[in-house]
Order: C-alpha cells, then structure tokens, then sequence
C-alpha cells in the first residue's frame, strides 16, 4: 500500500517528502560514491553551564557529555532527555551528537538540523559537513549534528521490517484513485502502520513533536556548555528554531533558518503549496531541458508538463513494473520526479529518468524513488526517516476524518497544480487511525524579546515555497529577511556569495543586513 504523507517539509511532498537541505548531495553522492573527509579534532568532554531548572530536570541539564573519535576528525557522544518533558521521571530519551571542533578561533556550538521531520542531522554532518556549512563556520563554530528524538541514532520510532515496508511505500492501490475502496484501503494501509509503530515504539511514539525536540535543543546548548543557542535549521529544521525561539526567547544566540516553514500554515495549505511549488518547478526544469541537446520532451513546456501529467495517469491505471519484482504506479513515479526537482544540479538525471519511463523501464524510477525513501539496494533501509516524518506529522498537525471535506480538498489541490496535484490529495487518511493524535494549535510565531533570527528564502523553492519565508520573517519580532532569486530548496552555502556572506557575517559577527539584500 502506498505511503499517503501529509505534508510537511523538508523530507517533503505528500506522498513523500524528502526535507533534507541536502537533496542534491544526496543525488550526486547516490551515483558517484563520493564522500568528504575531515580532520581529527574531537574533544573527550563537555562542560555544561549552571542552570536555573527545577530539580527533577537538574539530572538531564547537568550531564556531562563524553566524546569519542568516530571517524574522519569528529567526535560523538550520547546525550540523555526526558521522555515526556511535563513528567520528567517516567523515562529517558537518548540524543545521538556528532561533532567538528572549531578549527580557529572558537565562538561557541552550531547545531545543525537538515530538515525533514525526520532527516539525520547525525548523518548530515559526519557524511557532509562542508555541503552542510561553509568554511568560515567550521573555522569559528563547533558544528553540532544530533538526531532528534525519534530519528535515526536517537531513541527512533520503529514500524515495519523491510518487507512490509517495501508493501507501504511501493505498494499498488487495487481501487480507483479517490473512490470509497480507495480511501478505505488507504486509510486501512495508514492505521495498519501506526499500530505497528505503537506496538513496536511503546510511549515513544506520542512524544516526539516539534515542542519536545525544542526542548531536547535547549538541553543540548546548556550540556554543549553555551549560554544561548546558535542554531542552523533547514527546512522543517526552521520550525524546530522557530519553536525553540517562542519557548527560550532569551535564549536565542544567532538562528539562521533556510527554506522556511509557516509555523501558521495548516496541513492543507502546507499541501496545496507544495503541489503548487513542485508544479513551478517542474515547468521550470521542462524550460530548461527544452533548450538542450538531451531533453526527451519537445515542443512547448506546456505540451511537456501535458506530456508529464499523461505519464502519471497511465502508470496510475496501468503500473509499470520493475526487473526485481517491484512496481511504479504514479505514487512512486511522483517520488522519483520529485526527488530531483529539489535542485537544478540533479535535472539532468531527471531526464535520463523520465526518458527510460516513458520506454516503458521502471528501473531507473525505482532507483530514485529508493533514494528518496532511504531504501537500499538489497532492499534494508537505511534509516527510519519515513516513520519519523508520519510519527512527528501527526502530533504537530490536526487532521479531519470527513471523507467529503477531503475530496474537496483533493480537487482544489488538483486545480491549483494539474499535472501533480492530483496526486498530493488525502493526506488526512495518514493520520486520522494514528495511536496518538496532535492537540498543537498551528499560528503564526513572534518569539518576543529574541535577538535577530535570519529567513532565508528562495523564491524557486519547490518544497518550502518563497512566501512561507515572507510569512515567517513578518511574523517574528526580530525576523531579518534574505532573499535568493533562484531556484531549489534552500539556498545557503550552495547558491551564490551573497547569500553565504550574509548568513556567515551574521553566525560569526552578529552582523544582519539593513534591508533584504535580494541576492
């Protein structure tokens, strides 16, 4: 059965959602093998600084972290949480950390967070620090990777084995599209995978929303030995900061947040952007490929985003399937195109894919929805980010159970982005069975009283569209604004000088521009 995503950021679409700032690096990384490598400079402890918390959180605050070399120059510890923050005596979470130590003259710690819900921050910084941030942050900052609770090396949310996983994601829907089987098999599908996740998580699984990976963030500055947070977040990692700065306002150091997320946005209109975002920047890569030598489309992008909506629809009643068994309905196509469109650099392999689908070759569809899902290529996966993002997106959004009110949605979805919208409809069905339902109340942040916190959004942003970083730089009090006009997801430290100048001249200087540079 096929994994039905609400949206949500950052690992991103609805049907799924890849988040992580480094979608690129993982495409590139995916077909060439090519890693970074650092130098040794882990440290053995930290010294966490005095804090004014009540006594039952004193044990968690006053832990010392013990560091060890864990490969190419960085070091890592284990740090512990309260499983529920509002109970700090029923259990303990663990937070995996992966560290680089300032090669220079040192500023203090720069947790790093890629996105997602559900992205390895762990990962992002031990497989690519300098994709992750640039030089003169290494130089000045310790760069702080950590695993949210539920994620990765973390205390993680658990499901399914790689079999029934295999099932859920790649599964075929034996029902039309949105017809009352449909929806029932579905939502079937979803409860099915949530009792897993309760059978096999325990409490764990309704403690892992946003507010309490806030708080974990605030216990990992005061046990790395900072008196503010200084703080990276792509993605969905902007609504983790954001969070943070409403809770710890006097708290926040320098927090640059990149892709942001609309903390005011609901599920449906975070939904309906991304269909609409991811629609711009289809027609945006069918603009580029129209001009080249290798683009297997031709004729106007209009007629190739045609061309592109007939593929989905054929492959949705009549699945292509794969030499290993597998199939490519239009979910899983949905993913191995969306995949690349998180940044110009991976176009070219968008083709490549798109030309061997439409010559019939699931393969090559297969490979990229595969990447997207963290599934290797002896059918493990690699990491547990698609429980994670349905885990933390149910506690952080409320869903309705209407079946009339999703149908409405779904066609407004479908209006607003024609050729991929019809597919990003029913996000609802994910969460309505989930063993724990969210009570967060979505609105705007103001974070009263923090010191500047930098927006950074790029007006082609597929997956946290341009006006999500407007909304969020307005709504805060201190909000600064930068803007790249490009396209991608993210722009930091993989877009141009001005952007990167920006952000670094604030993270090591405290320096904010005047107005909005528009880089």
């Amino acid at each position: 059965m096929t994994d039905r995503r609400p949206s949500t950021i950052g690992r991103m679409p609805r049907a799924r959602r890849l988040g992580i700032g480094a979608v690129a690096f993982a495409v590139l990384v995916a077909l060439t093998g090519c890693m970074p490598t650092f130098l040794d400079q882990s440290k053995p402890v930290s010294t966490p600084t005095r804090e004014d918390v009540s006594a039952d959180l004193q044990p968690f605050y006053s832990q010392v972290l013990e560091w060890e070399p864990c490969g190419d120059g960085l070091g890592c510890a284990t740090a512990k949480a309260p499983l529920d923050w509002d109970d700090p005596g029923t259990g303990e979470v663990q937070l995996a950390l992966v560290r680089h130590v300032a090669s220079g003259d040192r500023i203090g710690s720069l947790l790093v967070n890629p996105g997602g819900p559900g992205g390895s921050g762990y990962d992002f910084i031990a497989d690519s620090l300098d994709y992750a941030v640039g030089q003169p942050l290494q130089e000045r900052f310790d760069i702080v990777g950590f695993d949210p609770r539920g994620v990765g090396r973390s205390s993680p949310v658990e499901c399914y084995d790689a079999a029934k996983m295999d099932d859920y994601l790649y599964g075929i829907v034996p029902a039309e599209r949105g017809s009352d089987e449909w929806i029932q098999y579905v939502g079937d599908a979803a409860g099915d995978f949530g009792a897993a996740c309760a059978e096999q998580s325990g409490a764990l699984l309704g403690e892992v929303d946003t507010v309490s990976a806030a708080r974990d963030l605030d216990l990992l500055r005061a046990i790395l030995g900072d008196e503010q947070l200084n703080y990276l977040g792509y993605s969905y990692g902007t609504f983790l900061g954001a969070t943070y700065a409403d809770l710890y306002p006097d708290k926040v150091g320098r927090m640059v947040l990149d892709g942001a997320i609309d903390p005011s946005a609901s599920d449906t209109e975070v939904t309906e952007a991304q269909a609409v975002g991811f629609e711009h920047a289809l027609s945006a890569y069918l603009e580029d490929c129209l001009t080249g030598s290798d683009c297997p489309f031709t004729g106007t992008v209009d007629a190739s985003m045609q061309e592109v909506g007939d593929l989905l629809a054929s492959v949705d009643q009549s699945p292509l399937r794969g030499t290993d068994g597998r199939m490519v309905g239009a979910d899983t196509l949905l993913t191995a195109i969306i995949y690349p469109l998180y940044s110009p650099e991976s176009w070219p392999y968008l083709s490549q894919m798109l030309e061997s689908v439409m010559l019939g070759d699931a393969d090559l569809a297969l490979s990229f929805a595969d990447g997207y899902n963290g599934r290797n290529e002896d059918g493990t996966y690699r990491d547990n980010s698609t429980e994670a993002f349905r885990a933390i997106n149910c506690l952080d959004y409320t869903y309705q159970p209407d079946v009339d009110v999703m149908r409405e949605k779904a066609a407004a979805i479908a209006e607003a982005a024609p050729t991929i919208g019809p597919y990003f409809g029913y996000g609802d069905l994910s969460c309505i069975q989930w063993p724990y339902q969210g009570d967060r109340e979505r609105g705007e942040i103001h974070a009263s009283g923090a010191a500047p916190i930098m927006v950074v959004g790029t007006t082609g942003d597929p997956a946290t569209p341009y006006d999500w970083a407007v909304s969020l730089a307005d709504q805060l009090d201190s909000g600064v604004l930068v803007t790249y006009q490009g396209e991608g997801h993210t722009a930091y430290n993989k877009s141009n000088t001005c952007v990167s100048d920006a952000v670094e001249s604030y993270l090591i200087d405290g320096t904010v521009p005047a107005s909005d540079p528009r880089c």
